[in-house]
């Protein structure tokens, strides 16, 4: 007969040797966030203070006492999160934790409602659509309606599913939304109303539910119901909810709900990090939650075991001049360290040769590339950048935007661009011809073949053969093309290409073009470095580097890339060095994005959020002399969030160019 081995559940232990020595594993503020059971509680966990680590001990601590893991309910934002949490958790005591509810708001609201559903008229058997099946919906929809025509730009399945996900979430109306953030698209609102009742009548009638509904049906549930509201409150004795100051109002709404018969809700988070109000979170939740729950208690998590205290001392600066904030001072055990610098570049070539410079010293003196990241407020502040780092082959990688090349709008003025440098570029006609209205994939074929055949392509442009809009816009691009062609400098070519561009830009892209037109001002100055077209087109030719750089700069296989990434995609991880460009009055915070004071406070946070990135180095730059075509006037000033914090927590350097400075200049 064969030996039977038994498997352990998860392969965790069934019970650690001997107790937890919380006192010991923990800090005098975690112990004491971990050991309060009874009551509200928010911690207030400051960037690199340990959150994680104190959830998962409080988790263990409350099974370890006896409390039933199932009536523990842990609310994180990510599957993965809860899942982590919980195993580190059993491997302190046992496998009880497993027993724990853990997961995101939507999967427990799915859970939730597959029991009681019925109670709201919904199926148990009901479908849940990802955000591709609700867009798909929302197309087939606008097309039996007729808003798909030609005739008639409206906006696309994206927008119009952004559109009604961010009002559920904000509990905003359409139309407050509308006027709020999609002004220039006040002429489709009675459509968009209309539309919104039969993507609501089209998932009713077929038992589909959206994220959003998910969310939408559970509040519903738990404010229309009281027995079911006590019944979940009863089983739920202890809720905890991560990143509490990412959560939207229906979210901090069904937390207050499931707390009906008691009040023990712990909530971590750190109003300094509330970034992420364009996905719908509400900054009031963290600040408000002493009010929707009285008595809670206050705890803040201010030891950091990320940063120097240099560092640290200069975020707390940042921090403290906010106009709305929960009282805490970052402290660590590591006191050495060099102090955050201000870097002013004469210009942003300047900017990105500096960071490349320092950026090469930093891998001579060890530091891997890979522990190394350039934060920026907006995806287009690295454009110049990136064309700096693939000239040094810095080999890096992009988060949270696209590289420069893979933008459509700028693919498009660069098509035209080629054109202007090689005649008998077809890819780069085609993108062109595209462009103009009427013309098709088959007739765009077409006419470049027609265009090659002769010698001069932008002159056969005028007689090819063709009536109404196509031969109007025919006409225009090959003047649009000649006139480019006599001007010298690039930058002359691609100021005339943009007034030319815009109307096209506005027609493709009608939702978000204003964005858009600020990517293309940014290109344009862009140009302004270049002296030869060729060299240009060059530069915006090379792509990113994947591969390890020869010689004395070889990369480890093992090293990775550079990071470039936005603040937003940065947010909750960590380097040895850091680079927060573009650092500039005007760029962040942007002119251009702030219309309130609460978008003003959000910006401050965000460069809170990218400065506690940085483990060991921090740099700051900005370029000074940088006129903006939009508000007509230059930006030189450092930002305001900056500006005046003393030298001894923030020193100044300016760039001087060698060659310059020993007279070798021409």
């Amino acid at each position: 007969m064969a030996r039977k081995y038994f498997l352990k559940p998860s392969g965790l232990p069934e019970r650690s040797p001997a107790g937890i020595d919380y006192q010991k594993e923990l800090n005098q503020a975690q112990y004491e966030a971990v050991t309060a059971t009874e009551g509200p509680l928010l911690v207030i966990a400051g960037a690199g203070t340990g959150k994680t680590r104190t959830l998962v001990f409080r988790v263990a601590h409350l099974v370890e006492i006896g409390v039933d893991p199932r009536s523990i309910l842990l609310l994180t934002f990510t599957r993965r999160a809860a899942e982590e949490m919980l195993r580190r958790a059993s491997l302190l005591i046992d496998n009880r934790c497993a027993r724990v509810s853990g997961g995101t708001f939507h999967s427990f609201a799915n859970s939730i409602l597959r029991q009681y559903g019925r109670k709201i008229d919904l199926s148990p058997a009901f479908t849940i659509m990802d955000r591709p099946d609700s867009e798909d919906v929302i197309q087939l929809l606008r097309a039996e309606m007729g808003l798909n025509t030609k005739e008639r730009r409206f906006p696309r399945k994206q927008t119009v599913g952004e559109i009604y996900s961010m009002a559920l979430n904000k509990q905003w109306t359409i139309p407050e939304l509308i006027e709020r953030d999609y002004p220039h698209l006040t002429d489709s609102l009675e459509e968009l109303l209309r539309l919104y009742e039969r993507y609501v009548d089209y998932k009713k009638g077929k038992s589909l539910l959206d994220y959003d509904d998910l969310l939408i049906r559970l509040r519903n549930l738990l404010a229309g119901h009281e027995e079911i509201r006590r019944r979940l409150s009863d089983t739920y004795r202890f809720i905890m909810v991560d990143e509490f100051q990412d959560t939207n109002r229906l979210q901090a709404e069904i937390v207050r709900l499931l707390a009906a018969t008691h009040d023990n809700v712990m909530v971590v988070g750190d109003d300094a990090q509330s970034i992420y109000s364009f996905r719908g979170a509400n900054f009031r939740n963290i600040m408000d939650f002493p009010k929707e729950f009285a008595g809670t208690r206050i705890i803040s998590l201010e030891e950091n075991y990320r940063s120097t205290q240099p560092i640290l001392s200069f975020t707390n600066e940042i921090i403290r001049r906010a106009r709305e904030r929960y009282e805490k001072s970052l402290f660590t055990r590591k006191q050495d360290g060099d102090t955050p610098l201000l870097v002013q570049a004469e210009s942003e070539q300047a900017q990105s040769r500096f960071v490349c410079q320092k950026i090469l010293e930093l891998r001579e003196e060890g530091v891997p590339l890979w522990d190394i990241a350039v934060l920026f407020r907006s995806s287009f502040h690295s454009f110049d950048l990136e064309i700096e780092l693939a000239r040094h082959n810095i080999p890096f990688v992009k988060r949270g935007g696209f590289q420069f090349i893979q933008s459509a709008h700028i693919k498009d003025l660069l098509a035209h661009l080629r054109i202007l440098s090689n005649p008998q570029d077809a890819i780069s006609w085609s993108r062109a011809l595209l462009l103009l209205e009427g013309v098709g994939a088959q007739q765009s074929q077409k006419i470049i073949h027609w265009l090659l055949e002769g010698t001069n392509p932008t002159e056969r442009l005028r007689s090819f053969e063709a009536k109404g809009k196509v031969a109007h816009g025919l006409r225009t691009l090959a003047q649009v093309l000649e006139v480019c062609r006599e001007g010298e400098r690039p930058a002359e070519k691609a100021q005339y290409l943009m007034q030319y561009y815009v109307p096209i830009l506005k027609r493709k892209y009608p939702e978000d073009y204003p964005k858009r037109l600020r990517d293309m001002e940014h290109f344009q100055g862009m140009t302004e470095r270049y002296r030869n077209l060729e060299r240009l087109l060059s530069d915006m030719a090379l792509e990113p580097p994947t591969e390890s750089v020869d010689g004395v700069l070889a990369v480890d296989p093992d090293e990775g890339p550079l990071v470039l990434s936005t603040i937003h995609s940065a947010k909750g991880l960590e380097w040895h060095s850091v680079f927060i460009i573009w650092a500039l009055e005007g760029r962040f915070p942007s002119y251009y994005n702030i219309d309130t004071e609460e978008e003003l406070e959000e910006e401050r946070r965000l460069l809170y959020v990218a400065a506690t990135r940085a483990k060991e180095n921090l740099f700051i730059t900005y370029p000074v002399k940088i006129f903006d075509r939009g508000l007509r006037t230059v930006l030189s000033r450092p930002s305001q969030f900056i500006e005046g914090i003393p030298e001894e927590m923030l020193e100044p350097v300016t760039l001087v160019d060698e060659e310059e400075e020993r007279g070798w200049g021409s």
